[in-house]
């Protein structure tokens, strides 16, 4: 089985301005040492915290406690306080407008990525509360001790490295060409043949938490499918692709597009598992690229790509 996980570095990395510990980057803003936005000494709060846990226990109506049920996180709420320190009293008015610009409540969730002890990690989330007092020295020096909360929606932290697995369908292997003429026999050294191509890769999420992976199914192929070997659950489409056209999956919205628009989700077979419940568990996964193809197309291919997950 060969393994191709590597990084994929299409994609501009959450926490791409931080250098060093203690710096937190919010969107396009870099807070923490080496920056007009320090970090008060209290740092932060709910980074490194288990969300609160909602589970599905059910009281037992004959004994003591419960049976247990299946433990859903709630959102992270991030809270930190941030000095506004500009170099200058003249630079005052930048230095909170800057900061002012980047911590409204428009637009969707965007990254937010802390840096401690080497290890920068990253949620999606949006800017959910923004204090800045304006007392007397905010007034004579631009200084202010602001306070932002920030609430993350997936409350697991991701690596800054998107990761990406790469498999073709499997071709089986030539072996030996005989000559049929009579006396012709075999020379030494022989020609063995080439390899086989496995169809089968294994993906590595680092994290503690599960992973939810994009994956993009390449054509051209007919009735792709992706299954984890070690409890054969798969993602299997009832669609032929032509050459060039993409089917992505997108297992943590739910959602199957062809060519990034048009909704392709009702090609999902019976033997298909609910995309939302395909997931990278932490440490190794196995996974296999199969189709209905009679022979195999060198052009088909899958691509699966993640993010170490972590609570």
């Amino acid at each position: 089985m060969a393994e191709t996980t590597i990084a994929y570095t299409d994609e501009t990395a959450p926490g791409s301005l931080i250098t060093r510990d203690g710096q937190i980057q919010w969107a396009g803003l870099l807070m923490g040492p080496g920056t007009p936005y320090q970090i008060d000494r209290s740092g932060i709060t709910g980074w490194d915290d288990l969300p609160t846990l909602d589970t599905g226990d059910v009281a037992r109506p004959d004994q003591h406690g419960a049976w247990p049920g299946a433990v859903w996180a709630q959102p992270r709420l991030v809270t930190g306080t941030v000095w506004l320190v500009p170099p200058t009293a003249a630079q005052a008015a930048d230095t909170t407008a800057a900061f002012r610009a980047a911590t409204g409540p428009e637009g969707g969730e965007r990254w937010l990525a802390v840096r401690l002890h080497g290890e920068t990690l990253a949620v999606r989330a949006r800017v959910s509360r923004r204090v800045v007092p304006q007392d007397r020295t905010y007034v004579r020096q631009g200084m202010a001790k602001a306070s932002l909360q920030w609430t993350a929606t997936d409350p697991r932290r991701f690596s800054t490295a998107l990761r990406e697995g790469q498999a073709v369908l499997p071709v089986p292997e030539p072996g030996l060409v005989w000559d049929n003429e009579v006396g012709s026999g075999l020379d030494w050294p022989m020609d063995w043949g080439g390899d086989a191509e496995a169809g089968s890769f294994t993906a590595v999420n680092e994290g503690g938490a599960a992973a939810h992976p994009v994956i993009e199914f390449r054509g051209p192929v007919r009735r792709p499918t992706l299954s984890r070997l070690s409890d054969g659950r798969q993602l299997q489409y009832d669609i032929a692709l032509g050459a060039g056209e993409v089917l992505t999956v997108d297992t943590e919205a739910g959602t199957v597009r062809l060519n990034g628009t048009a909704s392709r989700l009702y090609t999902a077979t019976p033997a298909s598992a609910p995309e939302q419940l395909f997931r990278l568990e932490p440490g190794r996964t196995s996974l296999a690229f199969r189709s209905d193809d009679a022979t195999p197309d060198p052009r088909a291919s899958v691509t699966v790509r993640w993010r170490d997950s972590h609570w």
